[in-house]
C-alpha cells in the first residue's frame, strides 16, 4: 500500500510533465514549420569552408534589435534557428579574419558568406574578443616572488607570490573594468607623452576613480605595474 501511494504522485508529474512538453512543441506560429524559421548556409574563404568562425544574424525589425550567433562546424556549414519572421543582416567574424560585409537573408533562405582574411596580425586582432587581449596580459615570472621592492626587481615586498599579484589586477582592475576591450588595452594617444609606460602613468590618474587606480598600480610596486601595462597595450 505504501508502495503504491509512492508511485501514484510519480505517475501525475510524469503526465504533468509530457503535457507541458507537448503545449511547448504546439506554441510554435501556426503554419510555420522548422525549416522555414531557419537560415542555413556556409562559410567560404579562398582557402574553402571555415570552420569554428562566428555567423552573427541580427534585424531592427522587431519590437527591439535581436541578434543570434552560432559557430561554423568543420565542413564550414550554419544553421541559426529557431528565427523570428524578419530581414536579417548577416556577417561572419572569426579568428585571422576581418569582419565580413553584412548579407541580408530571410529565415528559410540558404546563404554563401564570404570570408576575408586579414592582411596584417594588427587587422585581425582588431575585432578579438576582450577575453583573448585580457589573456596576453603578462605578470611577472613566479621565481620573481616575493618581490623585493623598488630597490630590487621593482615588485612589491607585499606580494609572497605571482597568485597574489594576479588576485591584484583582479580584485583591483577586473571588478571595475572588463578587462581587454578596446578601451581598457589601447593607448594609442601618446602625444604629449614619451612613452607607453608614461602614457600609461597618467591614465591611471585622472577621473573620478584615478586615486584608486594609482593606489592598484602602487600595490604591484609601481613601476612594475606600469611596465606591465605598457607591454600589453
Amino acid at each position: 500500500m505504501t508502495r503504491q501511494t509512492r508511485i501514484e504522485p510519480l505517475a501525475v508529474l510524469t503526465a504533468t510533465v509530457v503535457a507541458a512538453f507537448g503545449v511547448s512543441l504546439g506554441a510554435q506560429e501556426p503554419g510555420v514549420t522548422t525549416a522555414e524559421a531557419e537560415l542555413r548556409g556556409a562559410v567560404r574563404s579562398a582557402d574553402g569552408p571555415e570552420a569554428g568562425v562566428w555567423v552573427i544574424a541580427e534585424t531592427d525589425d522587431l519590437d527591439t534589435l535581436f541578434r543570434k550567433i552560432v559557430v561554423t562546424g568543420d565542413d564550414g556549414r550554419f544553421l541559426v534557428p529557431d528565427l523570428p519572421d524578419a530581414a536579417y543582416r548577416v556577417w561572419v567574424r572569426g579568428y585571422g579574419l576581418v569582419d565580413s560585409e553584412p548579407v541580408t537573408a530571410r529565415p528559410g533562405e540558404t546563404v554563401t558568406l564570404p570570408a576575408m582574411q586579414a592582411v596584417t596580425p594588427q587587422e585581425a586582432a582588431a575585432v578579438y574578443p576582450a577575453n583573448y587581449w585580457y589573456s596576453l596580459l603578462a605578470p611577472p615570472a613566479r621565481d620573481e616572488f616575493p618581490g623585493t621592492g623598488p630597490d630590487g626587481n621593482g615588485i612589491s615586498p607585499a606580494l609572497r607570490s605571482q597568485a597574489a599579484w594576479v588576485d591584484v589586477t583582479k580584485q583591483g582592475c577586473q571588478l571595475c573594468h572588463q578587462m581587454g576591450n578596446r578601451f581598457t588595452f589601447d593607448v594609442s594617444h601618446l602625444d604629449g607623452f614619451d612613452s607607453s609606460v608614461e602614457a600609461w602613468d597618467h591614465r591611471v590618474t585622472f577621473g573620478q576613480r584615478g586615486a584608486q587606480m594609482s593606489g592598484v598600480v602602487n600595490r604591484f610596486g609601481r613601476e612594475r605595474g606600469l611596465a606591465m601595462f605598457a607591454d600589453w597595450s
